[in-house]
């Protein structure tokens, strides 16, 4: 018997509809179907065969790991198709830059020697004007009176021009240095950003709210990706932020601005290989993300800092 056969019984032996199953493990029908009839090319990654079996077990009530090891032969195994998809990223990066380094190399010159007769064409224009303008100064004026001042009222003049413009200039200091005071006091005083869990989520894929409190106004989410993972990251007004599908290690890390909003939703789908920072915290998963590889978590921000 094969794998998916068994899956379909048990699932047919708890009266459980393929709606139903896609509605508990958040798998999509044609997903689950593949599974069922062994077609799991379809399915988006041979890690995530693994991923959905196992989720599929779990929700028709047989063990996974048991499962897997019986049907070990007919289960695609994730190392080979990380060696595959590791080769193919090495072979596209390789092409990629040789593309732009080859474009780069013939732009170079060109661009370096545009630049270069631009800068001799200024030089020269900047030394004829100077020139110009020195001959007009040093011209001797017939109508030139000479005026014979006080030395003693010239002196007093100029040492009171000094003082002034010394106490203006420390007057300005003193203001800059006491608004970067300021500021610093305002930074040491403003709390860092905190999490608390609101709800644990339980069940097969655990659904849990996180509160971030004093997040300030400008809020920053840094996701990074040791290896593969299934990602969905949309707020819940509707803005999507990162459409569901693959994160790879190389779009790593991935900056999103969620400033102005109040509930984010992240459905991850290999929760022990990413890692969510948000204005510099990290963000701990309420249940332990290597006993729950599927995890579905609500953040609720409160932008508040008093």
């Amino acid at each position: 018997m094969e794998i998916g056969v068994r899956l379909k019984e048990a699932r047919e032996a708890k009266n459980i509809s393929l709606e139903s199953l896609q509605e508990s493990t958040k798998i999509q029908k044609r997903y689950l179907m593949a599974i069922e009839e062994g077609n799991m090319k379809i399915l988006p990654g041979k890690f995530y065969a693994r991923a959905f079996i196992k989720e599929y077990a779990n929700a028709v009530g047989l063990d996974p790991d048991e499962l897997l090891e019986e049907y070990k032969e007919e289960v695609p195994k994730t190392e080979e198709q990380e060696e595959v998809q590791f080769t193919r990223m090495q072979r596209t990066r390789k092409s990629g830059n040789t593309e732009k380094s080859s474009s780069h190399s013939s732009i170079l010159p060109t661009i370096i020697t545009v630049i270069l007769v631009i800068g001799i064409l200024f030089a020269a224009w900047y030394f004829i004007k100077q020139s110009m303008g020195n001959d007009e100064s040093n011209a001797p004026s017939e109508e030139e009176d000479i005026i014979i001042t006080n030395p003693e009222n010239s002196q007093e003049n100029a040492s009171g021009n000094e003082d002034n413009e010394s106490n203006e200039d420390e007057s300005t200091t003193d203001d800059a240095d006491q608004e970067e005071t300021n500021e610093q006091e305002q930074e040491e005083n403003q709390p860092e950003p905190s999490f608390s869990v609101v709800e644990e989520g339980t069940g097969s894929t655990p659904v849990s709210t996180v509160a971030l409190d004093n997040a300030g106004d400008e809020i920053t989410a840094t996701l990074e990706a040791a290896s593969d993972t299934w990602l969905l990251v949309e707020s819940e007004d509707g803005e999507t932020f990162f459409e569901e599908g693959m994160f790879t290690g190389d779009q790593s890390p991935l900056e999103i601005d969620l400033s102005g909003k109040e509930r984010i939703f992240f459905k991850i789908g290999n929760a022990s290989n990413l890692t969510i920072t948000i204005n510099g915290v990290e963000m701990e998963y309420p249940v332990d993300a290597n006993a729950k590889v599927r995890q579905d978590i609500w953040l609720e921000i409160n932008q508040e800092t008093e």
